[in-house]
């Protein structure tokens, strides 16, 4: 069986399927749109580990961002103005330079302010990011509109269990299982945190604007590293190792996935139709 990854959209939930995409979304009106679609993006790269990891990360944040702008214009009102590529490719580029500013400029600069160098700096960089993040994330999951969302986030991952489990996919069946997945993006973040606590630890060098350079340069090796750990632990989930490792991605989803309606498993299923049947 092929694994199954997903994203939760706005009103909507995407299923992937190796290289077939299933998008599913409420509208206005209660009925569910679906489309699908085909990715051949470098294929062949896909299969060299560590460089996977890379190519794989381009590509989901491609196809997740072509693809809430889709369930955005979907789900909005027909009289709404919809969303164009140029508003996109600005919001991008602030989130880009937000994240940034957020979690690599902001713990080195608070870092600084406690110790000048060395190993200590490292450690003491990566635990302030970590919680940067985590403040974020709890901040967030209040907002209204994100708690729609952690609940398709919820949805998403109770069909794809129910899926792996070889049971049929309805609502009921569903309803049995956790809104936690070990393959979950928030797994990811939460591995990429970790490793890069290590990574960086190998940077010792005095100078700010190297710390600041590096850290911004290996965010693709930490990425790619990351992957391959999310990959291992899906596979071997009784590796004490790998569970320590993935423990806390685990527990933040409590935070990111939230129980959903039974519409909202509906949608869920209807994509995982799209890329299973």
């Amino acid at each position: 069986m092929e694994a199954i990854g997903g994203q939760a959209l706005i009103e909507g939930v995407l299923m992937r399927n190796k290289n077939l995409i299933g998008i599913a979304v409420r509208k206005p009106d209660g009925k569910i749109k679906t489309k699908t679609e085909k990715l051949n993006f470098l294929n062949r790269l896909k299969k060299i580990i560590f460089i996977r990891g890379i190519i794989v990360l381009v590509e989901t944040l491609y196809v997740g961002t072509k693809a809430l702008i889709y369930s955005a214009n979907e789900a909005g009102n027909e009289k709404e103005e919809k969303i164009n590529k140029k508003e996109v490719f600005l919001s991008l580029f602030l989130s880009v330079i937000f994240a940034l500013g957020f979690f690599v400029f902001l713990p080195l600069y608070l870092t600084k302010l406690i110790v000048s160098s060395g190993i200590l700096f490292n450690i003491i960089d990566g635990f302030i990011r970590i919680f940067i993040f985590v403040l974020y994330i709890i901040i967030i999951s209040f907002m209204k509109d994100i708690k729609r969302v952690f609940q398709y986030h919820g949805a998403e991952h109770m069909a794809v269990h129910c899926y792996e489990n070889k049971d049929k996919l309805n609502i009921e069946n569903c309803r049995k299982y956790s809104t936690v997945h070990p393959r979950c993006g928030t797994n990811f973040l939460f591995i990429v945190l970790i490793l890069s606590i290590l990574i960086f630890s190998l940077i010792t060098s005095r100078s700010f604007l190297i710390k600041i350079f590096s850290r911004i340069v290996l965010i693709p090796v930490i990425a790619s590293v990351s992957y391959e750990f999310l990959k291992l632990g899906a596979k071997f989930k009784n590796n004490l190792f790998l569970r320590i490792l993935t423990k806390p991605g685990l527990l933040l989803q409590k935070v990111t996935t939230r129980n959903p309606e039974k519409d909202q498993i509906e949608v869920a299923i209807s994509a995982l139709k799209l890329v299973v049947e």
